[in-house]
C-alpha cells in the first residue's frame, strides 16, 4: 500500500486548463470562453466564462493557492457581466446557438471559485454576499488522479436551506392553483422535504419547465405537477437500477424537461418513501 501525497498545482494555468476542457463533466458546466476580456473601462480578464446546466451565466475563477482578493475579484467580473447581458448572449449564441441563448436564466448568476484553499473569513463573507458563489478547493493526487470540494456553496438567486420554509409556503400556494386535489399539493411538499433533507449545500433553481435541487451541479429535477403524479429526473445510470414499470424508466436519448436520465414517477407519500434511496444515489454523484 502507498499513499498518494496530495499538491497544489505548479501554476495556476495547470488547473485553469484542466477544468477548462472538462468543465462539463467537474462542474456541470458548459464552457464558452476563456480569458475573456471586460474592455478598456474594467481593464480585466474573466479566467473562464460558462453556462449551468440550468441556463445560469457562470463565471470562474481560480488561484493556486490561497487568495484572499479571489472572491472580490470574481464579484468584480460578476457586476460588469450583468452590465453587459446582451454581450453575453451573443457569446452564447455564437457557440451553443440560439436556443441556449434565449433560455439564459438571470435570476441567478454563479461565481465559481476554485483555489488551493480557503480561510474562514472567505466562507463567511460569501455568506454575507446576496449572490450565488460557490467555493470549491482541488487537489492533485500523484500524477493521474484530480479531485473538487465543495467549501461553501452559498445561494443568491437561487433558494437554499434558510428560504426553504418560504418557498414550501409558496410552492403549496402554486400547486394549489395548479393541481387538483390537496393530494399532489402533499405529495410535491414531501418531495422538497426529502430532497432539501439529503445533506448541506442544496439550492434550488426555479425554472418555467422544472424545478433543479443542485449542488455543484444538478441531482434533481422536479416537473411542475400532473393530475396524478410528479415527475423527477436524477442523475442516476438507469442501467445499474432494476427498473419498475409505472415508477421507473430509463429516459436517455428522450427528450424531457430538466438533467437526468432516470425518470422517477410519484403517485403516493409511499413512493417517494421507495425513492430515497434514489434520491440519495443523485445527490451522491452530485
Amino acid at each position: 500500500m502507498t499513499e498518494v501525497v496530495p499538491r497544489l498545482a505548479e501554476v495556476e494555468a495547470d488547473v485553469q486548463g484542466l477544468v477548462e476542457a472538462h468543465m462539463e463533466t467537474l462542474l456541470g458546466v458548459r464552457f464558452l470562453a476563456s480569458e475573456y476580456g471586460t474592455g478598456p473601462v474594467h481593464g480585466g480578464r474573466i479566467d473562464s466564462l460558462g453556462l449551468d446546466e440550468n441556463g445560469s451565466p457562470a463565471i470562474l475563477e481560480y488561484k493556486r493557492g490561497v487568495d484572499a482578493g479571489v472572491i472580490n475579484q470574481g464579484l468584480f467580473y460578476l457586476a460588469w457581466l450583468m452590465d453587459h447581458r446582451a454581450e453575453f448572449e451573443h457569446l452564447v449564441r455564437d457557440r451553443l446557438g440560439v436556443t441556449a441563448a434565449s433560455q439564459v436564466l438571470w435570476s441567478s448568476p454563479r461565481l465559481i471559485c476554485v483555489a488551493g484553499d480557503f480561510t474562514r473569513y472567505d466562507v463567511h463573507a460569501v455568506r454575507e454576499h446576496r449572490r450565488s458563489i460557490d467555493l470549491v478547493r482541488y487537489r492533485f493526487f500523484g500524477r493521474d488522479l484530480f479531485g473538487l470540494e465543495t467549501v461553501a456553496s452559498v445561494s443568491g438567486g437561487m433558494q437554499g436551506a434558510r428560504g426553504v420554509r418560504r418557498a414550501r409556503r409558496q410552492t403549496v400556494a402554486r400547486a394549489a392553483v395548479d393541481v387538483e386535489g390537496a393530494s399532489m399539493v402533499e405529495l410535491a411538499s414531501a418531495v422538497d422535504e426529502a430532497l432539501f433533507g439529503l445533506g448541506d449545500g442544496v439550492n434550488r433553481v426555479e425554472r418555467k419547465q422544472y424545478r433543479a435541487y443542485q449542488r455543484l451541479r444538478n441531482f434533481a429535477c422536479l416537473c411542475p405537477p400532473q393530475r396524478s403524479k410528479l415527475l423527477v429526473y436524477l442523475k442516476v445510470d438507469p442501467t445499474d437500477v432494476d427498473l419498475v414499470p409505472g415508477f421507473t424508466r430509463d429516459v436517455s436519448g428522450l427528450g424531457h424537461h430538466g438533467t437526468g436520465d432516470l425518470e422517477v414517477q410519484l403517485r403516493t407519500p409511499r413512493d417517494v418513501e421507495r425513492a430515497q434511496d434514489l434520491f440519495r444515489a443523485s445527490y451522491a454523484a452530485a
